[in-house]
């Protein structure tokens, strides 16, 4: 499935330049921007930064033709004017809440002069050239490369997510090199990253997600014990009812309600409490292609924009998603194992069972949380997951439809 880019181009002071015909990438995922920005190149011999989505021909992703605001310094030739291809000049520049700075004109520019100034009181001196990989509305993330070979990334997220750079300070000290370097943190959500060698792990084999599993185990065993500094530090704090607080009013613009999709959403957790597994810092987004990994070495976690404080049996959940039910146990098994050694008298599965449901909804509530803040232009990228993620937790409980 191809993806077909639509760019409107502003200049860095917003000024509207032109509308460039759409060109296919290769990538359908909509928030990939590197292919966008070498098709560009390519296509017209245009160096573009994507700063936002505007629209899509779909509801949501993948693929379908998407219209991006883009900056660059002059419309090619090729270029239609906004009012003949259909598009509002006073939309491009009408205020919307929640929009990131990065998604703003000039927005890169500025994050990327910050990085390059961190980057040199760390002594890199040769030229630095920037390439945008990705950019949406959880983060922007650039490739940092020095002409001496060094590489570093910039990451700028959104206001909700800015407890990353507490969880890595911590894991720097904690767990060294098992989560990304932090060379600096900015205003507005801008994160300077140490780069780590190897590839994103989305191909990991069920061998590779028992390495992931042992090395969670180790970060969130060397948690228990900080849990009230990272709390102090931002980390959001989801022990016990507070999780079922969070959710009910997270999902509360939605429907169903909570209580109709898990009645006993407070006794499940109730249960987990009574199976003596200590809270913990949770990845919160814990699959495999949130590790990178090189060679035989150990993984390493990245992405800690969705950590909180609560249950680790909502990773283990999510680290044995998408494999078959055997393996599925063989991950939730070797995890209990590691628990109850760790905490003799614990009974994981009793945790895993009463909970299950409950991460379903969890997923629901932090896709509300998405909604709730970034701005309606991005909304196609998460609106279909809260309907998915209730029908989910509906199922996993066995509740019956209302109505049925």
């Amino acid at each position: 499935m191809t993806r077909l880019a639509r760019l409107v181009l502003v200049d860095a002071a917003g000024t509207p330049l032109g509308v460039l015909p759409p060109y296919p990438v290769p990538v359908p995922w909509w928030q990939e921007s590197a292919d966008v920005v070498a098709g560009a190149r390519v296509h017209f011999g245009l160096d573009v930064t994507i700063l936002r989505l505007l629209g899509a021909d779909r509801p949501k992703m993948p693929g379908g033709t998407v219209t991006y605001l883009a900056e660059c310094v002059a419309a090619p030739a090729a270029a239609e004017p906004l009012a003949t291809a259909g598009v509002d000049p006073a939309g491009l520049a009408a205020p919307q809440p929640h929009r990131a700075p990065y998604a703003e004109p000039g927005g890169p520019a500025r994050s990327l002069a910050w990085a390059r100034a961190r980057l040199a009181a760390h002594g890199w001196t040769s030229e630095i050239t920037a390439h945008q990989h990705r950019t949406w509305n959880l983060s922007a993330i650039w490739r940092l490369e020095a002409a001496d070979g060094r590489q570093a990334w910039l990451k700028q997220v959104p206001p909700f997510f800015r407890h990353e750079g507490a969880v890595l300070r911590w894991l720097a000290g904690a767990a060294p090199g098992q989560a990304p370097g932090l060379l600096a943190a900015g205003d507005e959500g801008r994160l300077l990253l140490a780069d780590v060698p190897g590839v994103d792990w989305y191909e990991a084999d069920l061998a590779g997600r028992h390495r992931i599993g042992v090395v969670a185990h180790g970060i969130q065993r060397a948690a228990t014990g900080d849990l009230e500094s990272l709390a102090a530090a931002g980390v959001p704090d989801r022990r016990g009812p507070r999780l079922a607080e969070w959710i009910r009013a997270t999902l509360a613009p939605h429907r169903p309600a909570v209580d109709e999709v898990l009645p006993d959403l407070d006794e499940r957790l109730a249960a987990a409490a009574a199976a003596g597994l200590p809270d913990t810092l949770v990845h919160g987004d814990l699959h495999p292609g949130n590790t990178r990994v090189a060679g035989d070495g150990d993984p390493v976690v990245i992405d800690w924009g969705d950590a909180y404080l609560g249950n680790p049996v909502f990773d283990i959940l999510r680290l044995s998603e998408n494999v078959d039910r055997d393996a599925a146990a063989g991950l939730v098994a070797a995890w209990a194992a590691r628990w109850r050694a760790a905490v003799p008298g614990c009974v994981p599965e009793a945790a895993v069972a009463a909970l299950r449901p409950v991460a379903a909804l969890r997923n629901a509530a932090v896709y509300a949380s998405f909604l709730a803040g970034i701005e309606p232009a991005e909304h196609p990228y998460h609106a279909a997951d809260v309907p998915h993620w209730l029908r989910e937790a509906r199922e996993a409980a066995g509740t019956p439809t209302v109505g049925a």
